[in-house]
């Protein structure tokens, strides 16, 4: 048989070339489409939860730091053994200057998680530097209309990810993990009569602070059999009165875990005050504490839908 060698090499060529044939690729995110040449080689990402969902598709070699973490809230073990040899530039939101200093390529963040609307730092003033933004999907909400949250908003994000960065095969077996664990999660849901009325208390004494109809604790709490009280606040996060937390008389409180008052200061501030004395989860001392990484879009939101259907059915209490 007579072999080709010329055939043979080019041959040789193009399956070596291959993965490189993967790109352009053009993923949605908010209103925009963002098209991608290559890979990024120099990504920052900024806040704990997006952080991990870079660091969950095994993705800290592409980056060259982390951004928005130690100005609100500390690095638990997990996340600190991650990020080790990454630099935090910047304590808390970014500036331009950041980016521009640390010759980012690709910046992962959200809208008021690293960005603000008509702030110093968005993907078109990044834009003529050469440096594209994915936005986090969640809060997409804070500038368009979009439909109420779903467990699949972050699945998406760690699906458009894996194909930005090339690494799909990684992110199509994470999601399809997360989807099977959810998958079971409801069929033990099965047959309950109604929705455990959940409130979401993230901070705040005067007024609290909590998650309405757009924020992912909706989604996680829908997802573990309950309901959020404030579903029909259009809002992602939100300040609400005291008042119709008490009228509507949540059986569980879900505790959001960050900052200098912490879950036990919140806990003991609604159990000591008179106001309180009728609603059921004080009544029944029926909290459930969520760190703010937990309670945010990201890797751990599964986990965290599992510990609050057990709580939810008074298995986890």
């Amino acid at each position: 048989m007579k072999i080709n060698i010329a055939s043979s090499a080019l041959l040789l060529v193009l399956a070596t070339a291959a993965p490189a044939l993967a790109y352009p690729v053009t993923v949605k995110s908010c209103n925009r489409e963002v098209t991608f040449d290559a890979a990024p080689k120099r990504a920052i990402a900024n806040d704990v939860n997006l952080v991990e969902m870079m660091l969950a598709l095994k993705l800290q070699d592409r980056m060259v730091g982390y951004t928005g973490v130690s100005g609100w809230k500390t690095l638990d073990e997990k996340l600190r053994e991650g990020v080790k040899e990454l630099p935090e530039l910047s304590e808390k939101y970014p500036t331009k200057e950041v980016l521009l200093d640390a010759d980012a390529d690709f910046f992962f963040a959200g809208w008021n998680y690293g960005m603000k609307v008509g702030g110093e730092v968005t993907p078109e003033t990044l834009a003529p530097f050469k440096i594209n933004v994915y936005e986090l999907t969640e809060s997409c909400v804070h500038f368009m209309a979009r439909e109420k949250p779903s467990m699949d908003d972050m699945f998406v994000d760690l699906l458009n990810l894996g194909r930005i960065f090339g690494v799909e095969d990684r992110a199509e077996a994470l999601v399809a993990g997360y989807r099977s664990q959810l998958a079971e999660i409801a069929g033990a849901n099965t047959g309950r009569d109604k929705p455990t009325r959940v409130f979401v208390y993230d901070s705040g004494e005067e007024k609290p602070f909590t998650s309405g109809r757009f924020g992912i604790p909706t989604a996680m709490i829908e997802a573990a059999g309950g309901a959020n009280i404030m579903d029909d606040v259009d809002k992602s996060w939100v300040e609400v009165s005291w008042e119709p937390v008490i009228d509507r008389n949540p059986e569980v409180v879900v505790i959001v875990n960050y900052g200098e008052v912490k879950a036990e200061d919140k806990i003991a501030f609604m159990k000591n005050n008179p106001a309180f004395a009728n609603v059921d989860a004080v009544r029944n001392d029926r909290f459930v504490v969520l760190d703010y990484v937990e309670a945010t879009p990201g890797p751990r939101n599964v986990d965290a839908i599992a510990r609050l259907a057990k709580a939810f059915h008074g298995e986890g209490l």
